[in-house]
């Protein structure tokens, strides 16, 4: 007597027809695809990026605190230098904070450029609401 299995030989599942609808054939993968979709994603993210640096981003406006004195209850005076195109303005915004971080003086500054001068030094006295432990220059863009 041969002994019967209830099971299929190991492959694809055996339905009968037109039980469970119509199956699907199996795709062919196209690798490719997924491929150029990567990398058309990355260079629209790229061209983003280039596009936004250009607009907002402005390394040519760049300062650098020298030294910031004269402390009192009411002042700092900050000396700073910036670099700007030649013979161009640029606006600063100057900062002052307190002990607990607080900012307790805050101004904008147009620095101008003499014919030919790249880094102008400016020295600046910044109001402050209470004592200030240092003063600093936050940004600059063009004027």
């Amino acid at each position: 007597m041969t002994e019967t299995h209830a099971t299929t030989t190991p492959g694809a599942p055996v339905f009968p027809p037109g039980r469970y609808g119509r199956r699907r054939a199996p795709h062919r993968r196209r690798p490719w695809v997924l491929a150029l979709l990567v990398v058309g994603a990355l260079a629209a993210g790229g061209a983003l990026a280039a596009r936004l640096y250009s607009q907002y981003g402005d390394p040519t406006y760049d300062a650098q605190v020298l030294t910031y004195t004269d402390i009192t209850d009411a002042q700092v005076v900050i000396e700073f230098r910036v670099n700007v195109p030649a013979g161009e303005e640029a606006i600063c915004v100057l900062r002052a904070r307190s002990r607990d971080g607080a900012e307790v003086g805050k101004q904008e500054v147009r620095v101008s450029a003499a014919p030919g001068e790249t880094r102008p030094v400016r020295t600046q006295t910044l109001a402050t609401s209470a004592r200030p432990v240092s003063g600093e220059v936050l940004r600059c863009r063009a004027a």
